[in-house]
C-alpha cells in the first residue's frame, strides 16, 4: 500500500489521490486502508516516510559552518527533488488538518532539528556559535529561508543557495 500511495503521490498529487486509487493500485481493500489508516493523508504520510529517510544524517566536518552547509545542502536537494512537493503539499494539508500536522512534527520535523541540536551543540562546545542564542530561534533561522523558498517558489535553492542562508545566519550566530 504505501509503495501505490508513494506512487500516486507523485503523479497525482496529494489531494487529486484518493482511497479509491491506493485500494486500486495496491490492491488492498478501501477496509484494510481505513483499518490502519484514518484517511489518505495518514497512508500519504506513512508512505512518504517510507520512501524517504527520515533521519538526517550528522556530517560532522569539524566546523559548525561546514556542518551547516552540508546539512542546508542535503535539505535544499530534498526539497528541490521529487520529494519537495509531496512535502510541500503535506505541509500545506497540514495547515487545515491536525492528525497530518503531528506527523510531520512527529516523523520527519523532530528529527531534523535533532540532528541540528547536535551540530549547535557542538558548535557551542567549540565556542564557534553563541551559547546566549535559544537554540530553536537559530534553527529557525537557518531551515527558515529555505522553506520559505520551498512554498513560495520565488527563488532557487541550489548549493550556492544554502551556502549564502548559512553564512548570513553565521555571521549573527558565530561567538
Amino acid at each position: 500500500m504505501l509503495r501505490a500511495t508513494s506512487e500516486l503521490l507523485h503523479e497525482n498529487g496529494l489531494r487529486s489521490m484518493t482511497t479509491e486509487q491506493i485500494a486500486g493500485r495496491s490492491g488492498a481493500s478501501k477496509a484494510t486502508i481505513y483499518k490502519w489508516w484514518p484517511n489518505k493523508y495518514g497512508v500519504a504520510i506513512d508512505a512518504f516516510f517510507s520512501e524517504m529517510q527520515a533521519d538526517s544524517p550528522d556530517p560532522d566536518t569539524g566546523s559548525a559552518r561546514g556542518d551547516l552547509m552540508v546539512w542546508l545542502r542535503g535539505l535544499c536537494h530534498f526539497y528541490t527533488g521529487p520529494s519537495g512537493r509531496v512535502f510541500a503539499q503535506l505541509f500545506g494539508e497540514a495547515q487545515f488538518d491536525p492528525e497530518v500536522a503531528s506527523g510531520l512534527r512527529d516523523g520527519l520535523i523532530r528529527s531534523r532539528r535533532a540532528t541540528l541540536e547536535t551540530i549547535w551543540g557542538r558548535g557551542v562546545a567549540r565556542g564557534e556559535l553563541r551559547d546566549d542564542i535559544d537554540p530553536d530561534v537559530a534553527i529557525d533561522l537557518i531551515i527558515g529561508p529555505a522553506l520559505y523558498r520551498l512554498m513560495a517558489g520565488h527563488a532557487s535553492l541550489d548549493d550556492a543557495d544554502a551556502d549564502a542562508i548559512v553564512d548570513a545566519a553565521i555571521r549573527g550566530l558565530s561567538a
